[in-house]
């Protein structure tokens, strides 16, 4: 019972969790046919998430995002047979998107926080892909579509469940209309599937915490 004792003892202070949840903020950009410079335009966006931890090297992430995004149309060619009105005014719009998906998540190194012999680290960058589903907003009306995230971060652990994670996403849409109605296809480029559609990135900092410890067996 003694050693039992001291075995969980010291498994308390290494132990690991399945799951991770919280919440972050940050920035939320468009990309589209009258922004090709990323942070133009943006504004506030948040996030709330939750993390599966399957081992140290690899996750899967759900979230549940909302941000803000704006433009304008100075300075970028219009066409004529756009029209004459965004011949002769430089169209600003605005608009906001609500993000809801999954995406796989791949440690460069084992992250966590123990004994040396398991080689963890505190910090490690990692890479991001996923799948979700965007409704976009904007005075023109409201838009569906699927994404396809691809992005980096970096994980530090502050405490041993404590999470602090920087994370930058692109995600592109089946969505054409982001921009609203009038920009959404300025230039009479056929598109399909991902071809000619808007973007949007989240440029976010998260706080997390760990929650529903993995199973420890006391083996003497």
């Amino acid at each position: 019972m003694l050693a039992c004792g001291i075995t969980g003892t010291k498994a308390q202070e290494v132990l690991e969790y399945r799951w991770d949840i919280g919440g972050g903020t940050g920035l939320c950009y468009y990309l589209g046919d009258v922004n090709r410079t990323p942070f133009s335009g943006s504004s506030a966006m948040a996030a709330f998430t939750l993390r599966r931890n399957f081992n140290p090297r690899m996750s899967l992430k759900t979230n549940l995002a909302y941000g803000r995004y704006g433009g304008t149309s100075k300075g970028y060619y219009l066409p004529e047979e756009s029209g004459s009105t965004q011949q002769s005014t430089d169209l600003t719009f605005s608009g906001n998107v609500v993000d809801i998906g999954a995406q796989f998540e791949l440690n460069f190194w084992g992250y966590g926080m123990g004994p040396g012999y398991k080689k963890l680290s505190r910090i490690t960058p990692y890479a991001i892909v996923g799948i979700g589903t965007t409704v976009g907003i904007t005075g023109d009306g409201t838009s569906f579509g699927a994404n396809f995230p691809v992005g980096a971060g970096v994980k530090y652990k502050v405490k041993p469940r404590l999470n602090l994670i920087f994370e930058w996403t692109h995600r592109f849409t089946t969505i054409d209309k982001l921009d609203g109605v009038r920009l959404s296809d300025p230039h009479y480029i056929e598109s399909s599937g991902l071809k000619n559609k808007d973007t949007y990135s989240f440029f976010m900092f998260t706080l997390t915490y760990d929650i529903s410890p993995k199973l420890r067996l006391c083996n003497n």
